[in-house]
C-alpha cells in the first residue's frame, strides 16, 4: 500500500458505481487509479473525488497493471469548503485540465506540485485572477516554455516596459524593434508584474487589489505558451475569457 498526498484532476465512469480518478501526487506523480464502489462509499471517499480537492490518497500499484487500485482518499482541503462562483469553479477547472495534459504518468513533480497548493489556498471569489496569473506564469516556466523575460529574444537586447510584445507563435517577449506584425501589446504593469511573481511566493501578492483586467495580457501571454506546446486549447481558458 503506497500513500501520498494528492489532488484529484478529473473522474470519469467506468461501471455501476466505479469510478476511473486521474489524480496528481506529491511522492509519484501523476497517476490513474480505479475507485471501486466510489459512488456509494461515502466512508473511503466522500467528498474527496471534486476536482482540485488536496486529499490523503492511499493506492496500491501493480505491476503491468495500468491503472492503480485506489483505496481511500482523505480530504486535506476542499475547494467547496469556500463559497464558489461560476469565476472560481471556471479557475479550478483550468488548474485541472492544463495539469491533466501537461503532466506526464509516474514522473514525481515535486515543485509543481507546491505550486498547485499554494494557489489552491490563494483562489477564492474575492480574488481569482492573481492566483490564475501565478500558476500560469510559473507552469509555462515549470515546463520549460518561458524564456528570460528582461530580454528579447530575437536580439537579446534589455526589455523597456511599455515596449515588449508577444505573438501566439514564439515563446518569450520581443523589443519594439523586433516587433512582429501579429504581435500583442504585453503592458508595463503586467511586464513588471512578471518579474516579480518569478521571485516571490504567490502569497506575497495576496493583500493586493487584482480586478479581472489586471495581468489579462499576462494571462494571455502563458496560456498561449502552455497550449501551443500543449497542442491543444483549453476548455476552461475559453470559458474564463467570456467573464
Amino acid at each position: 500500500m503506497l500513500t501520498s498526498e494528492a489532488v484529484v484532476l478529473r473522474t470519469w465512469p467506468l461501471r455501476e458505481a466505479d469510478l476511473v480518478v486521474s489524480f496528481f501526487t506529491r511522492d509519484y506523480g501523476k497517476m490513474k487509479g480505479v475507485a471501486k464502489a466510489a459512488l456509494k462509499s461515502r466512508k473511503r471517499f466522500g467528498g474527496a473525488l471534486e476536482p482540485m480537492t488536496l486529499a490523503r490518497a492511499w493506492f496500491v500499484e501493480k505491476p503491468k497493471q495500468e491503472l492503480v487500485r485506489l483505496d481511500q482518499l482523505e480530504i486535506v482541503r476542499s475547494p467547496l469548503s469556500m463559497p464558489v462562483d461560476a469565476v472560481r469553479l471556471m479557475v479550478l477547472s483550468l488548474y485541472a485540465e492544463v495539469l491533466e495534459q501537461a503532466l506526464p504518468e509516474h514522473d514525481p513533480q515535486e515543485t509543481v506540485f507546491r505550486l498547485v497548493a499554494s494557489v489552491l489556498e490563494q483562489t477564492t471569489v474575492e480574488q481569482p485572477w492573481m492566483p490564475l496569473t501565478y500558476f500560469e506564469l510559473w507552469m509555462t516556466r515549470l515546463m520549460g516554455l518561458l524564456p528570460d523575460l528582461a530580454h528579447c529574444i530575437a536580439c537579446g537586447e534589455a526589455l523597456v516596459a511599455g515596449e515588449t510584445s508577444f505573438n501566439a507563435y514564439a515563446d518569450g517577449l520581443f523589443c519594439r524593434v523586433h516587433r512582429p506584425g501579429n504581435a500583442s501589446e504585453l503592458s508595463g504593469d503586467s511586464w513588471q508584474l512578471a518579474l516579480k511573481m518569478l521571485r516571490a511566493p504567490v502569497g506575497a501578492f495576496a493583500g493586493e487589489d487584482w480586478p479581472r483586467r489586471r495581468g489579462q495580457d499576462l494571462r494571455r501571454f502563458a496560456l498561449q505558451a502552455l497550449e501551443r506546446h500543449l497542442e491543444r486549447k483549453m476548455r476552461a481558458g475559453e470559458m474564463l475569457a467570456r467573464f
